[in-house]
């Protein structure tokens, strides 16, 4: 017997993507990849689903084309919510990094069509990386 997805013509597929970073605070942008895998996976019509599993680093889409934009949004997020200062109590002296976590978010949601993203002429898919340099890794679910 077919199930749901199978008569909805649904294939739901799921990947881990490597996406690394280079300094403690820093938006990398890894749509490249998304596309890559999205284009491997030969699905056509849907939407892809990233999840970032850490809690001190985010997921976001917003502009690819100015570089200012992720340098003025980092610069916002360490003028609000600094390293030091703050009296935070947790040991490890990155609780900075696990509230822009989760101000920003941990997921994102992106349709895709004839296997294309859709993301506007000026969006790109960043990892919002917090308490780097290391490489983290983002779950692609593709429904």
């Amino acid at each position: 017997m077919k199930s749901a997805d199978d008569l909805l013509g649904y294939n739901p597929a799921m990947y881990t993507l490597k996406v690394r970073s280079h300094q403690r605070e820093e938006l990398v942008e890894f749509t490249d990849k998304v596309q890559s895998q999205l284009k491997e996976s030969a699905a056509r019509d849907g939407i892809v689903v990233l999840y970032v599993q850490h809690t001190t680093a985010g997921l976001t889409v917003n502009e690819n084309a100015d570089p200012d934009v992720p340098r003025d949004m980092l610069h916002l997020l360490r003028t609000l919510i600094p390293q030091h200062g703050m009296g935070f109590r947790h040991g490890e002296e990155n609780s900075d990094a696990h509230i822009k976590a989760s101000i920003v978010g941990s997921s994102v949601t992106i349709p895709f069509k004839d296997g294309e993203l859709l993301l506007g002429r000026w969006q790109g898919i960043f990892l919002c990386e917090f308490d780097g340099a290391r490489e983290r890794k983002v779950i692609m679910m593709l429904r």
